[in-house]
């Protein structure tokens, strides 16, 4: 899931996001939450109520904060840059630069979310112990526990991408000594795991079965299934995409087609071309020089109406601050580089010289045509 929404903060250099989908469910958690305190019968005006029953929800949202900072933590440790944190409607999730090198890495990374929540579980469960006749206290750090406790069980399950998922593929690894292996196993588990989510919520759900939440937390459980069934999906094909490019270089993927623009055009000019063609990026020149790199994305981050009025030059990457590929460097490496800095395309430099681009539409060519051949030899 890539960094969307509204940036909070910085925790230990790494960003904090809430994504737009975040919102809804802390309104219904806190709301949750309200509901809990009001069964207690407690004579507390209503805007205090609700103040509680926000508190409570963001504590909980801390809580997913620091399971996934326990995780972000681990990675850094094993000098693996973590790119963000981003809380949304399932939950958090990190989103690290690249994949472990070594099984015991993914191991140590994945466990570290699960024990940070048991032992956030314990220690509201140690208030809960001590808050005597205090009602509210005791409403809030016995629900927090519990919560914090499921999130752990939760999490341990071996669909992959969950964290046992993780830890599942993380042994596999160990035994098998092969990633893209190791990645595929583990993404078929989380697809039977998604699927058994999927069966047991639906029929929660028809059923209305009161002891698995009723009709409500079934369509729940369903949705969550749905949502790892797709991660586990998309693992897989990355997986697969990463096996078929194991072993080719920048060399092999790039287009030596070097689309060019000028960059004194207008946006809408650019948009036109770009209709025209259906390349996603070109390169900048003027007087025959490289000057920047224009793609859809700096596109896209002007308003239409301010197209016409708007040049190329005020929008692209300008050359200074361009990334850029050597055709000897291997291509995992690259695909690496290009998820960390968010780029989805880039030019190959060899002699002073551009000499090529990778695109996306490079890359599936690539793809496409190792799968073809795969293929037929199976044939």
């Amino acid at each position: 899931m890539r960094s969307e929404g509204i940036q909070i903060g910085r925790i230990y250099g790494i960003p904090i996001f809430l994504h737009p989908s975040w919102f809804l469910i802390f309104a219904l958690i806190a709301y949750s939450f309200v509901s809990e305190f009001s069964a207690l019968n407690l004579d507390i005006p209503t805007p205090q109520l609700w103040a509680l029953g926000v508190m409570t929800a963001a504590l909980f949202f801390g809580s997913l904060i620091f399971h996934e900072m326990s995780h972000s933590v681990v990675a850094k440790h094993y000098k693996i840059p973590v790119v963000s944190i981003t809380l949304f409607v399932f939950g958090g999730v990190a989103r690290i630069a690249r994949d472990p090198t070594r099984a015991i890495e993914e191991f140590n990374i994945a466990v570290a979310g699960p024990i940070s929540s048991f032992v956030l579980a314990g220690g509201f469960g140690l208030v809960y112990h001590f808050a005597g006749q205090n009602e509210v206290l005791k409403t809030l750090s016995g629900s927090l526990a519990w919560i914090n406790c499921s999130l752990a069980l939760f999490n341990l399950l071996p669909g992959f991408p969950l964290d046992g998922g993780r830890i599942f593929r993380s042994i596999v690894w160990g035994f098998t000594k092969d990633y893209s292996r190791s990645t595929q196993i583990a993404a078929r588990g989380g697809q039977i795991v998604a699927y058994l989510m999927i069966g047991a919520g639906v029929l929660t759900a028809v059923t209305n079965y009161a002891p698995l939440g009723g009709t409500i937390s079934g369509m729940w459980l369903a949705f969550i299934g749905w949502f790892i069934l797709t991660a586990a999906r998309q693992n897989r094909a990355q997986a697969d995409a990463r096996g078929a490019l194991e072993g080719l270089r920048v060399s092999d993927i790039m287009t030596a087609e070097l689309p060019t623009i000028g960059r004194e055009i207008s946006l809408e000019d650019y948009a036109r071309e770009m209709m025209r063609t259906g390349r996603r990026a070109h390169l900048v020149v003027a007087h025959e020089q490289l000057v920047g790199l224009m793609t859809a994305e700096a596109l896209h981050s002007v308003p239409q109406q301010d197209w016409d009025v708007t040049s190329v030059q005020a929008v692209m990457l300008p050359k200074e601050k361009l990334h850029w590929a050597a055709p000897e460097e291997p291509a995992l490496s690259l695909l690496d580089r290009m998820r960390t800095i968010g780029m989805q395309q880039m030019p190959v430099i060899a002699g002073g010289n551009v000499v090529g681009i990778v695109t996306r539409d490079s890359i599936l060519r690539v793809l496409q045509a190792r799968h073809e051949v795969s293929t037929f030899a199976r044939q």
